[in-house]
């Protein structure tokens, strides 16, 4: 009896479900599930398509934009563009070209001279005097050996007359002639010391007797330091001045054990030195060292001025470009590389004169070196076929896709 009313009343759902499916509803009632459905997965899926075609990610910019910034349009150019090393160091000079000033021996230093660091000195000009009592006894002892070398000449010639008249005696011409030998070399050890001295002995007489000797510049340049004053008691193992000559300035560049190899005698250079401003000077490599610094990893290379040379600071410190070989390399305008950080790219599109907006397309690219407003290039992402480089105007896209103003007009 129950399974007879179960089945009854089964039957009795299945019935109403299926009269409720076939009714008719008027149009907008909300019960069209079917039609809706089915329109609805047409052209959901026809028109999602389109859609991503209409708002597809890119970078674009209007024609009138375009025009407004003077976009051009280029392809890579084949020039020579010299590549270079970097290169840091700084202004030196050879051993000839520094000097310093010292006592020629020991004394009181008299009558100094107005000089201060920085003037510029010419050789021979006095710096100051030096006084000690030696002097006077070293002038006293030459002219005193030089008297008696006069006297034992005279005993020698006599001394001969008498041998050749068979009146004297051999012996006695001897040591005349010895102690002739001995007076000559003390006349001429004092004579050198005196000349040491700065002490002229052709005019010497005990009436022109110094008691100081001049201190004197032994070359032209610019003083560096100067260490004494008036009063001070000078030794000759102590400088006293240090002056510093700058005909034979020259670069001291540090170049890194890398690059060594690309290194050439002849090859020219460019450097700034940052302390005294932007002005680019010029020169030559000149001698390559031998000696490799392991904690730098660098090789010195010596480099010669030419030109306009920069004023010379001991130890100012320079960068510098050791410019290689001139080679035929593909290169762009500046203006058409874009740096973003550590990276470089280029922006390509498509030129079409009878389009409302333009696409653009980003590559990258390795930068090298630049000379005369080209730089050398190398493309890591293929152009695509059909596209142009944007060779100007290329830093207002960057700077509008940056403010995300570069928007696909609908």
């Amino acid at each position: 009896m129950n399974n007879i009313k179960y089945i009854i009343t089964t039957f009795s759902i299945l019935l109403v479900l299926f009269s409720s499916c076939g009714h008719k509803h008027s149009e907008g009632d909300g019960h069209n599930h079917g039609t809706e459905e089915n329109t609805h997965s047409e052209s959901d899926e026809h028109n999602h398509g389109e859609g991503e075609e209409e708002h597809k990610e890119g970078l674009f910019l209007s024609k009138d934009q375009a025009e407004t910034i003077g976009l051009e349009f280029g392809d890579l150019s084949s020039i020579k563009v010299n590549d270079f090393v970097k290169a840091t160091g700084t202004l030196g000079l050879p051993p000839n070209a520094l000097s310093s000033v010292s006592a020629k021996t020991n004394g009181i230093i008299k009558g100094t001279k107005k000089f201060v660091e920085g003037n510029y000195i010419k050789k021979g000009a006095v710096i100051a005097y030096l006084e000690n009592p030696d002097f006077i006894v070293t002038q006293q002892g030459y002219l005193e050996a030089k008297a008696q070398l006069n006297q034992k000449r005279l005993e020698v010639e006599r001394q001969k007359t008498l041998v050749e008249s068979n009146a004297g005696v051999t012996k006695n011409l001897q040591n005349a002639q010895a102690e002739v030998a001995v007076l000559e070399a003390k006349t001429q050890g004092l004579a050198k010391q005196l000349s040491f001295l700065g002490i002229s002995t052709s005019d010497l007489s005990p009436s022109n007797i110094r008691q100081q000797i001049a201190i004197v510049a032994p070359m032209s340049g610019y003083i560096s330091t100067i260490s004494f004053h008036n009063g001070m008691y000078a030794q000759s193992s102590i400088a006293l001045m240090d002056i510093i000559s700058s005909d034979h300035l020259h670069l001291e560049l540090d170049v890194f054990e890398k690059d060594i190899a690309n290194i050439k005698i002849g090859q020219k250079i460019s450097y700034t030195v940052p302390a005294l401003g932007t002005t680019i000077y010029y020169g030559s490599v000149d001698v390559i060292g031998k000696e490799f610094n392991s904690s730098s990893k660098t090789v010195r290379v010596h480099g010669h001025l030419d030109g306009v040379k920069p004023q010379f600071l001991k130890d100012l410190f320079i960068n510098a470009k050791i410019f290689l070989t001139d080679a035929e390399t593909t290169a762009l305008p500046e203006d058409a590389i874009i740096k973003d950080g550590e990276n470089s790219y280029i922006y390509v599109a498509r030129s079409q004169k009878d389009a409302k907006e333009i696409e653009f397309e980003k590559i990258n690219i390795i930068p090298g070196s630049t000379e005369n407003g080209y730089t050398a290039v190398k493309l890591i992402d293929d152009i695509p076929e059909g596209m142009q480089i944007v060779t100007k105007g290329a830093y207002y896209v960057y700077a509008q896709s940056k403010a995300g103003e570069l928007e696909h007009e609908h």
